[in-house]
């Protein structure tokens, strides 16, 4: 038995576009263990971002087999998939995503609310979670309170706040400017080596994929 958190074997997927078929990946093959930090890096169109929507469950393979933790999510239902990913994957986007009338906490309480924790249960996560990014004293403030770096932090409470298994990073430093993103690449650094999150990010800056410690190139669909 592999000791793999995630693995993948002969994934291969296209999209439909009319009547073309366009291949996206093809027979990709990886292995990442519990507690890694996976860069996937590649030029657009690569794939890099179909490959990390299969990880984390969003898309399906056309062909091949995805594991997570032992469990092979391509035979799950829509149904059932949707509350795997609510309790296996914390998602952080190059977007943040946040609702603007809600509060930072509220915001980060929000996945919570698919829990059967108590109102102050959601709350006191939600508290700590804001507490490890770093913003206990924002939150109170609305998204337009704050500014961008704030707002990824935020954003990243929300995705740890159900501790999740695996974090999954598209783009995430990639609408801020250099000092933001600098402190948040040494948060999502601290998550990994503090909390000993799996984080799978995809990027196309080297200077986020050198805090990575496993690099992976994506080309034209294959894996390099």
């Amino acid at each position: 038995m592999s000791d793999a958190l995630i693995e993948i074997k002969d994934v291969s997927k296209s999209y439909r576009r009319d009547h073309l078929e366009i291949p996206v990946l093809r027979d990709i093959s990886l292995s990442v263990s519990e507690g890694e930090y996976l860069a996937l890096m590649g030029p657009s169109g690569s794939g890099k971002t179909t490959l990390l929507n299969l990880i984390a469950g969003i898309d399906r393979p056309d062909r091949g087999t995805i594991r997570i933790a032992g469990v092979e999510i391509g035979l799950m239902g829509e149904s059932e998939l949707a509350r795997w990913r609510s309790r296996h994957v914390g998602f952080i986007f190059q977007l943040y995503n946040l609702i603007p009338v809600l509060t930072a906490l509220e915001n980060v309480e929000l996945p919570l609310m698919l829990t059967s924790l108590s109102q102050k249960e959601r709350r006191e996560h939600a508290e700590l979670a804001l507490r490890v990014v770093g913003l206990s004293d924002r939150m109170g403030h609305y998204p337009r309170q704050l500014s961008g770096g704030q707002e990824q932090r935020v954003a990243i409470a929300r995705a740890i706040v159900t501790d999740p298994t695996i974090l999954v990073a598209d783009e995430p430093t990639g609408d801020l400017d250099k000092v933001s993103a600098e402190e948040i690449l040494d948060l999502l650094g601290q998550l990994n080596t503090d909390f000993a999150k799996t984080i799978v990010m995809v990027t196309h800056d080297p200077r986020a994929a050198e805090r990575a410690r496993l690099v992976r190139q994506l080309d034209k669909g294959t894996l390099i």
